[in-house]
């Protein structure tokens, strides 16, 4: 698969959950460990693989768009800590920003890299991708994004945990 597919197949699941949760649906502690796993290793995938790719044909949006996941990593600690009502809400807040970064990169970022960038080389992206992606879920969000739990508590496994500098 190539890395527009990839990300965009990504972006659909996200949605996806944060719609249901954002429109009340009872989350389980799992659900949000699974959804914090999946958005983190896809921002460090974005990060790491995808950007500094995409940073030589659209510099100023991929600036934008680390900001905008500094933002998101903000708002899912926050929904990681709600209690009650506060998760519907803290999930409708995080959605909303989810779906505007969506937007940028798919209407904007995407077509651009799909043009600029030859579809043998996305694929060799999109491979790339996706190993790192699957090693990050498994190691979970927490070894990515320590500050959002105490140390190992959403950890799949218990020697997991890998300083982001190493999701290359």
């Amino acid at each position: 698969m190539n890395a527009i597919d990839l990300l965009k197949q990504q972006h659909e699941k996200v949605k996806k959950v944060l719609t249901k949760m954002s429109e009340g649906a009872p989350a389980t502690s799992a659900e949000l460990r699974d959804l914090a796993d999946e958005l983190v290793a896809h921002m460090v995938i974005e990060e790491h693989i995808f950007y500094p790719r995409v940073k030589e044909i659209m510099k100023d949006m991929v600036e934008e768009s680390f900001e905008e996941h500094a933002v998101a990593r903000f708002e899912l600690a926050r929904l990681l800590q709600a209690t009650g009502t506060e998760k519907k809400t803290r999930a409708m807040v995080l959605k909303e920003l989810v779906e505007h970064h969506v937007e940028e990169e798919e209407n904007e970022m995407l077509p651009k890299v799909k043009k600029n960038i030859p579809e043998e080389e996305l694929v060799r992206l999109g491979a790339k991708m996706q190993a790192a992606f699957e090693r990050a879920v498994e190691k979970g969000f927490a070894a990515f994004f320590p500050t959002t739990a105490s140390p190992g508590r959403y950890r799949r496994h218990a020697n997991g945990g890998m300083p982001m500098h190493h999701a290359r």
